[in-house]
Formats: C-alpha cells, sequence, structure tokens
C-alpha cells in the first residue's frame, strides 16, 4: 500500500505520512478499522466514515470495505447503528457491551440485523460524503465492484430515516435522542437536557473508558448515569422512535449540518450512477432551509442546538453550530457570520488557539481537558478547513490545515488535544485523526474542497 503524495511534499509530510499509515495498518481488524483497540475495540458508525476517507489515499478497496461493513449491519428501518460490534472481543472489554443494547431481540420490530450485534442509537451521517470520495480516489476500482450501485439504496434509506422518523419538531430538522448521537457526548450543551433525566443506578453500569483513559478527560460518573438511563428507555421500549415519552430530543446543527452535506453527495452519486440528482438536491435545500429558521441565532452569531422538549434554543456555543460551513451552498452573509465568530473570541481561531475548541472559551463550563466540552477535535477541525476553503476562505483554510497536521504529529495521533497548549487528551494512535492526516497531506493548499 502506497500513501497519495503530492510532487511537493516535504520529507517531514513524508514521515508524518508512514506514521498515521502505520496507526491506521494496527488498528485494521481485517473488516473494519476500530478507533483505537484499548479504548474502543469495535467499529462505529461516524468514526468509520472519517477513517475511509482517509483510508482511501492507502487503499480504495479498504476504504470500500471499511463502508460496506459499517452498511452491512444496517437496520430494516434504515438507521445505521453508531457501534457494529465484534463478536471476538470480550464483553467486559466495553460497555455498553452487546448484552445491554440486546439488538437482536429488542430490536427485533425495526429489523435490526438478526445475526449482528450492534447499538440502537446513531451517529451523524458522514457516510455519503465518505462514499463519493472513496469512489473518486479510483472510479474504475469503484466501477468494478458495483461500490456506489450497491451503497446508494442503503445510503438513500439512511437518510429518509433522520428526515422522517426524526423529525419530532415537525419542522423538517432531525432530532437525536441520546447525547452520543449527535457525536459530541458530554457537550455543556447537552446540561440542561439531560437534567431532566433519572440517572441509572451506579451499582446498574460499569466504566470501561476509564481503565483506557484518564478520569479527568472522560464524562463524569453523573453524565454517564444519564446515558445508561436513556440508552435503556430506548431499548426497552423496542427502540421505537414514535409513541415513547423521550426525555431527551434535541435539534442539533452539526448533525443537522452533515444531513445537508450528505444529501449534496448523495445528488452527486446519483448523477454518477445516471439516476436524477433533483430529489437529493431539492431535498438539501430544504434541510438548509429549516436548519436556519430553527436554529441561527444571530445575536450569538452561530447556530445553536434546539431543546425540541421546550421548543427553546440552548444558549450555549459549541463547534457544532460552526459545522454549517461544510454546507456548500450556505448563504453567504451566514458563512461571513460564522467565519467572523470562528475567529472571534468564543473561538479564537487563529490568535487566542490554533484549533478551534469543541466548545465556547469563554463559556462557564469550558474544561480544556474533558471530552467535548472544550478540547480540540480533528474530525471537527477537518470539516471546519473543508467548509472554509469550499468558500473561499484559503488563506484561514490554509493555516488551519497546517495546524491540524502539526498537532496530529505532535501528539501521536491523539484523539483530541488541549487547545491551548495541544496537550493530548484521550487515547493516542487515534484512527481518525490518523486518516484525517493522511487526508490533509494527500492535497495541496490551493486545493478546493470537492476531492
Amino acid at each position: 500500500m502506497t500513501v497519495i503524495t503530492t510532487p511537493t511534499a516535504t520529507a517531514p509530510d513524508r514521515q508524518l505520512e508512514r506514521r498515521a499509515a502505520r496507526v491506521l495498518l494496527a488498528n485494521w481488524t481485517g473488516a473494519s478499522t476500530v478507533p483505537s483497540p484499548a479504548l474502543y475495540p469495535h467499529q462505529w458508525s461516524w468514526d468509520s466514515a472519517f477513517i475511509a476517507i482517509g483510508l482511501r489515499h492507502l487503499s480504495p478497496r479498504r476504504a470500500q470495505r471499511e463502508l460496506e461493513t459499517l452498511l452491512g449491519a444496517q437496520w430494516d428501518d434504515g438507521r445505521v447503528p453508531h457501534i457494529v460490534f465484534n463478536p471476538a472481543v470480550p464483553l467486559d472489554a466495553y460497555f455498553p457491551s452487546p448484552d445491554f443494547w440486546r439488538s437482536t431481540t429488542a430490536g427485533r420490530a425495526n429489523g435490526a440485523p438478526a445475526r449482528t450485534e450492534t447499538s440502537g442509537i446513531v451517529q451523524p451521517p458522514v457516510h455519503a460524503l465518505a462514499a463519493l470520495l472513496v469512489h473518486r480516489s479510483d472510479p474504475a476500482l469503484s466501477a468494478r465492484r458495483g461500490f456506489l450501485r450497491r451503497l446508494y439504496p442503503r445510503l438513500t434509506a439512511w437518510n429518509a430515516y433522520l428526515t422522517g422518523h426524526r423529525d419530532f419538531g415537525g419542522q423538517g430538522v432531525p432530532a437525536v435522542l441520546h447525547p452520543w448521537e449527535p457525536g459530541m457526548d458530554n457537550s455543556p450543551c447537552w446540561d440542561a437536557p439531560l437534567s431532566r433525566v433519572t440517572p441509572a443506578p451506579p451499582d446498574s453500569f460499569r466504566r470501561a473508558d476509564l481503565t483506557g483513559g484518564r478520569a479527568a478527560d472522560r464524562p463524569t460518573d453523573a453524565d454517564y448515569a444519564r446515558y445508561v438511563s436513556l440508552a435503556a428507555h430506548y431499548r426497552d421500549h423496542g427502540y421505537r422512535d414514535r409513541g415513547t415519552a423521550h426525555a431527551f430530543v434535541v435539534e442539533d446543527p452539526g448533525f443537522t449540518a452533515l444531513l445537508v452535506v450528505s444529501e449534496h453527495a448523495l445528488a452527486a452519486i446519483a448523477a454518477e450512477l445516471g439516476h436524477d440528482p433533483g430529489p437529493h438536491t431539492a431535498r438539501a435545500r430544504r434541510l438548509t432551509a429549516a436548519m436556519t429558521r430553527r436554529l441561527w441565532n444571530e445575536e450569538a452569531g452561530v447556530f445553536l442546538s434546539r431543546d425540541v422538549r421546550t421548543d427553546t434554543l440552548i444558549e450555549d456555543r459549541s463547534v457544532a453550530g460552526l459545522l454549517p460551513l461544510a454546507v456548500p451552498d450556505l448563504d453567504p452573509d451566514l458563512v461571513r457570520a460564522l467565519v467572523r465568530t470562528l475567529t472571534g473570541p468564543h473561538f479564537g481561531l487563529g490568535t487566542t488557539v490554533s484549533l478551534a475548541p469543541s466548545y465556547d472559551l469563554l463559556g462557564a463550563a469550558f474544561d480544556p481537558s474533558r471530552y467535548w466540552r472544550g478540547p480540540a477535535w480533528f474530525n471537527t477541525n477537518w470539516l471546519l478547513e473543508r467548509g472554509l476553503r469550499g468558500h473561499g476562505h484559503t488563506e484561514t483554510a490554509d493555516t488551519l490545515r497546517r495546524s491540524i497536521l502539526r498537532a496530529a504529529g505532535e501528539s501521536g495521533f491523539a484523539e483530541y488535544v488541549d487547545p491551548r497548549t495541544g496537550q493530548a487528551r484521550g487515547t493516542t494512535d487515534f484512527s481518525w485523526t490518523a486518516a484525517l492526516t493522511l487526508d490533509l497531506l494527500a492535497r495541496p493548499l490551493t486545493e478546493g474542497a470537492r476531492r
């Protein structure tokens, strides 16, 4: 396997490529890539999408396999579960484990796979974008294997699940039912909605994550008890979206923006297959309009989350509210406002910090170490770099690209880093950090976000 490098790659860049490639090769299981063997020993949904985006530079075939494995565990109702469990991994290696989720029995009515154990919740829909980029890395191989032809109906069913089953507010914006679903597990944005959730008893769960990570970097026991309670309630009600009283129902701008990006990618995939891209383009426009109407806040200068139970915006600023920058046809006035917020005092990109933090630097709940309450993450910064470049903010994008690569190398491909010091947090040799490093290294600074 070889990395597709640019002709002008420097010796340090080539060394960084080799290091990143070693991480992905070490974390490959034969059918998919684990985020981290010690901390996350199964297959995660949005992790695999980001991993495939980088893996395509090592092996387009393996990148295709990554997405095929994940989508092979899709439920009949269209949902793509956030974890696909490896039966060879001991139950005590991760919690919640397959015996907690019980997808093959509790999820039977919604078409959970009969022979593959999964979780019952979802993660952000980055998969269509990943499939499109993987296809473009080797169109001939993709055509020979029927890669897009086989994945397209699965990807359209996945988006249809989110736009249909999850429109709890009735305004065209999908809702998440668990803090793990938007991928930003313990963001301060969830503190108020989570306060309605009765915690699970402390003796009803075990935290395997604390054996592979520092407690100061991870969610608190109190938050984790609420996560377990929400997941158990969903499971005990057969993973039904409708007809169930959900305590946590939130419209998240990052999740919604990635669904818009996914519809744009599906339009391109449809065109590649000779189908009409129009329905996907129209759905992307409707989603963008609904997201703007429901979640944009002019005063905050950022998109905010909405608590659907109370129909109120959550005032906390998080990096999720900046991710609509990745939407290719976002209104130019909104783009300019988001860039001002990204580079202003609340997120400090290019002044206070070199990577965008996951939460408002000036927020009362900001914590530079604890999971999604302040640290900088490589996947969100990759999305911001892509969005900035796509909207013509190339100088800011170039600077962010260099910062991502520097931080990835210096931190040992950390899961996340302190945004002020760059110190590694969470685990190291993290797969999506290595994968997105390869992707940034494989394209020149002047290239747009199309690739």
